[in-house]
């Protein structure tokens, strides 16, 4: 079954053919479904709503996807799905359903969520609504203009973080302060355009993830340190920062266009040995010393400002690091509260006892029930040698053959000698099942002799 997720990644713009659901192609009927308009309400066929909606809802966010855009509006959707000259005539019930879902937000309401004091860059970059969609809100009309510009927001969530993991490893993040022109330079090729970039922006202040303030007419940026810390506000600190950090772009730029001109200087200088021209030559010459005492001159300026940028970052460094101290001391503080030495000293003691009384419970409890007599071990011992010495004794003072003795129901019975059997065998008579005593003759039970 086809799903958005496993679609490839779609080329900029145009018509998303080849990354579309299979039926788009296959099923006339299906398809003729689909781009018929929804009934005006769910509850006159759910099962025919909830299906173009579960088709046209996730192609819609998808679409976004993989053009890499946030920006939607109806005139684009209908343009990118239009198959064999006829567009879906329900996109609008589908962008109304997203907008009630919070998956979209029109882009003017997503400004006004944002509390944001350099708003003022929107003039010029975004349009005022017009009247008549002014009008339609007011009057509770929910119907999507062509032309209204609708924001993915899941998608904006998406853009905002690539845009500031892409700051996080850029040699832009050796500062948190950084010029608007040049993070807009970095982000040009995740953010399609202007517009787009400035919705990141105001995403990421939205997380406070991000600060704008504008300083003698340009716009700085201020990152959080971390990926899931809060920025804090623009202060002097920052500010003398960036003015050094300009500072220096502008001392290496100096440096660099003067480092051109003294080779200029030499170039001409050379041309005119060659053509005979000294007068020429020494003054190119000349010029060119003078350049390079400028150079000398500004790298020693650019060395001192680099020097204080460094020791700035150091001292960042150290009051991160020490931060981090004060707060592990903060934390040890707190777990080690209500813990004393003499408090630590007692709670040995106590397991100790509690040690000692569980080995005499358990020493108590392996010598057992002696009824309350107590023996001395060593006197049992003496009188188990004495018993084993007359057991040996007794051993050898045995008879050889004992005399046989005969048992009854544990009744001993007197001896039988050899010739009262023979008397009992001849009174035995033979019968057909074989030989059976007989009914005069006393009954004897014959035991072994012990």
């Amino acid at each position: 079954m086809w799903s958005p997720e496993r679609e490839a990644e779609a080329p900029a713009g145009g018509d998303p053919a080849g990354l579309l659901p299979p039926e788009w192609e296959e099923d006339e009927e299906r398809m003729s479904f689909l781009f018929s308009a929804f009934k005006r309400s769910r509850e006159v066929n759910s099962t025919d709503w909830d299906s173009k909606m579960g088709f046209w809802a996730p192609l819609v966010l998808s679409h976004s996807r993989r053009q890499g855009v946030v920006r939607l509006r109806l005139r684009d959707l209908q343009e990118a799905f239009q198959r064999k000259g006829s567009v879906p005539l329900g996109l609008a019930t589908v962008l109304q359903d997203l907008l009630r879902r919070g998956e979209l937000q029109r882009e003017s309401d997503f400004m006004a969520s944002v509390d944001s004091s350099w708003i003022s860059w929107g003039v010029g970059v975004f349009l005022l609504k017009p009247l008549k969609w002014t009008l339609s809100n007011m009057l509770g009309d929910n119907k999507v203009p062509a032309e209204e510009v609708l924001v993915a927001v899941e998608l904006l969530k998406e853009k905002a973080e690539e845009v500031y993991r892409l700051y996080q490893n850029s040699p832009l993040s050796s500062h948190p302060v950084v010029a608007l022109s040049e993070l807009s330079t970095l982000c040009a090729g995740s953010c399609p355009d202007e517009r787009t970039f400035y919705l990141v922006l105001l995403q990421l202040q939205k997380e406070k993830r991000v600060t704008v303030l504008e300083q003698n007419g340009e716009k700085i940026v201020k990152f959080a340190r971390g990926p899931h810390a809060k920025v804090s506000p623009v202060n002097d600190v920052d500010v003398g920062v960036y003015q050094l950090m300009q500072s220096e772009q502008l001392l290496s730029r100096k440096v660099e266009s003067l480092s051109q001109e003294a080779e200029r200087c030499k170039e001409e200088a050379r041309r005119a040995c060659r053509a005979g021209k000294k007068q020429l030559a020494l003054r190119s010459l000349k010029a060119k010393q003078r350049t390079e005492k400028r150079i000398e001159a500004l790298h020693a300026k650019l060395d001192t400002v680099q020097g204080i940028l460094d020791r700035i970052y150091a001292s960042q460094t150290d009051q991160m690091v020490f931060n981090a101290y004060q707060a592990g001391v903060g934390a040890l503080k707190l777990s080690m509260k209500d813990v004393t030495v003499e408090k630590a000293e007692s709670l040995v003691d106590q397991i100790q006892e509690l040690c000692d009384t569980q080995d005499e419970v358990s020493q108590t409890l392996a010598g057992g029930v002696t009824n309350g007599l107590d023996f001395d071990s060593e006197e049992l011992e003496k009188e188990l040698d004495i018993l084993l010495q007359d057991t040996t004794k007794e051993h050898f003072d045995l008879p050889e053959n004992p005399p046989e003795t005969f048992y009854t129901n544990s009744v001993p019975n007197p001896r039988i000698s050899d010739a009262e059997l023979e008397a009992e065998l001849e009174k035995l008579s033979l019968s057909e099942g074989g030989l059976v005593p007989s009914s005069k003759s006393p009954k004897r039970q014959l035991e072994p002799t012990l």
